[in-house]
C-alpha cells in the first residue's frame, strides 16, 4: 500500500532509517498531508537480533522538502516501548519543525 522498494527491505530490514525515510515519503504523498511520521521497530518481547535488539526503533519525518530519521533504544519493555515510540515520534516531529521552519 505505501509502496517500499522490496530492496530495502532485503538489505536493510523492516526496522531502519531507509525503510522509514521511505514509509514517511509516500505516507505524507497519499495523504496529501504537510508532514508524516513513520515508524518501524521491534517493540518485543520477542523478535530482536544482536544488531537489533528488542526495543530497537526507527523513526522517520517527511516534510514535503526533506526526510528524517533517527534510531532509539527502548530497551526489552514492550508497553514502555510502545509508549516511548509515540511521544518519540511527536518530539522528533516537533523539534524538526522547529529546526527547519
Amino acid at each position: 500500500m505505501l509502496s517500499v522498494d522490496k530492496e530495502i527491505f532485503a538489505q536493510h530490514g523492516a526496522v531502519s532509517s531507509q525503510c522509514v525515510e521511505q514509509l514517511a515519503m509516500h505516507v505524507r504523498k497519499k495523504l496529501g498531508s504537510d508532514f508524516s511520521i513513520a515508524v518501524s521497530g521491534i517493540a518485543g518481547p520477542s523478535g530482536g537480533t544482536p544488531e537489533k535488539p528488542v526495543g530497537t526503533v526507527w523513526i522517520g519525518i517527511a516534510d514535503g522538502k526533506n526526510v528524517y530519521s533517527k534510531k532509539f533504544l527502548f530497551g526489552n519493555n514492550r508497553q514502555r516501548n510502545i509508549v516511548m515510540t509515540a511521544q518519540a515520534s511527536l518530539k522528533f516531529l516537533l523539534d524538526q519543525f522547529r529546526e527547519n521552519h
